[in-house]
């Protein structure tokens, strides 16, 4: 008797990830949702018993026996930049976790957001807890900026913000770099975020008790009152984060095959994370930051409307040739489209609150004001009448 094919995938984040199972006709039969897959927060072994325990979960959802392998799985994780770590979480999954899948697919959780909207290559930014960027070419060559952890880089991420809302305010109690715009309101929720009244109280948040996470949970407070009380300090922290995202993309423009171009037309951007849902405050400073380079290529920006579990098993099927049919168009939607710098003028266009905007730096915004906002932080979308989605986090991929 022929086993019936299932095939696996796995979005791993920094902080939170999801299985799913699909059958050989594409449909998502189960999924379930877990903590952090990254090794380096938690350790292989832990890694391996945490996709275990979603792959049971899910396997009960579809009345799959417990014993019954996948064919394949893809493991898209935030942390497996590495091939030789890579190899070792598959064999401790095979050694201790057998009844998991017969074979694995493992990789970066860049590399599965790309593969999540096109077959043939583009980027990602990931911009949640941390920041990380990656370019992949047709040919399967990827390059990559970012990606070293809060201890290197992270820049534009809500680890970013909120550590460098920190540094501003700290800067300017002790005279070292006084602010020019006004940190009151960011001091006041800096210590309402962490329960502290003084700086001294906020060291042990920086060093004994410290936790990634919990830092880069104040960027939704910042967020939140850079939109609903126009807070100047506020919004310059996302100004500048828009600005270091951009400044990722131009770093890789050299790398941009012009296969990849000819082949799309342009150059797609698969955005992830969180911090995404500030679209609307990130956008000036991304925008400054491309003209300021002359960007040569258009590009638009994603937004996943599936999990990237769903390119996870994408990447599996296709590296075990495995039949696995799929619609890309329905995995993401464009909320950002960006032309070319030719002759000093640019010409975006945003599905956001302000609608659309064509012409150059100060163009005209033709938009409505009856949007879908996406998360906490989110954008208006579209000019309809939406429900709004909201979210309290900022931990994205």
């Amino acid at each position: 008797m022929t086993q019936v094919v299932y095939i696996g995938g796995v979005e791993g984040g920094a902080t939170h990830s999801k299985l799913v199972i699909c059958d050989q006709a594409g449909t998502v039969l189960a999924s379930a949702k877990g903590p952090s897959t990254n090794h380096w927060m938690v350790g292989i072994p832990e890694v391996a018993k945490r996709i275990d325990t979603m792959a049971r979960e899910a396997k009960a959802q579809a009345n799959i026996p417990e014993t019954h392998r996948l064919s394949a799985m893809g493991l898209c994780l935030s942390g497996a930049e590495q091939d030789a770590t890579n190899k070792e979480l598959e064999n401790y999954l095979k050694t201790h976790y057998p009844d998991v899948a017969d074979r694995y697919m493992v990789g970066s959780d860049t590399i599965g957001s790309i593969a999540t909207a096109s077959n043939v290559g583009g980027m990602v930014i990931i911009s949640g807890t941390g920041s990380n960027t990656l370019l992949r070419n047709p040919d399967g060559s990827t390059y990559g900026c970012g990606g070293w952890g809060h201890m290197i880089g992270d820049e534009g991420s809500a680890w970013w913000i909120s550590k460098h809302a920190i540094k501003i305010v700290f800067d300017h109690e002790d005279n070292f770099h006084r602010s020019k715009l006004c940190v009151e309101r960011v001091w006041e929720l800096i210590r309402e975020h962490f329960g502290v009244k003084t700086r001294s109280d906020l060291l042990d948040y920086c060093y004994a008790k410290f936790c990634k996470t919990t830092f880069s949970g104040l960027c939704a407070k910042l967020a939140k009152c850079a939109r609903e009380e126009d807070d100047p300090l506020c919004r310059k922290l996302f100004e500048d984060a828009g600005q270091n995202l951009a400044r990722s993309v131009c770093a890789l423009s050299p790398r941009i095959s012009p296969t990849l171009i000819s082949k799309c037309g342009k150059l797609d951007i698969v955005c992830v994370g969180s911090v995404w849902l500030s679209w609307e405050l990130l956008e000036p400073g991304f925008t400054k930051e491309l003209e300021s380079a002359k960007f040569k290529y258009d590009l638009n920006l994603l937004k996943l409307t599936n999990t990237m579990a769903l390119g996870a098993a994408y990447l599996a099927a296709d590296t075990f040739e495995l039949e696995l049919p799929r619609d890309y168009s329905k995995n993401y939607e464009v909320f950002y489209g960006h032309r070319a710098v030719v002759n000093g003028s640019t010409n975006g266009t945003s599905n956001g609150a302000n609608g659309t905007t064509n012409g150059t730096k100060n163009g005209v915004a033709n938009g409505t004001k009856n949007g879908t906002s996406n998360g906490t932080n989110g954008t208006a979308k579209n000019g309809t009448n939406g429900r709004t989605n909201g979210t309290n986090g900022t931990n994205g991929n």
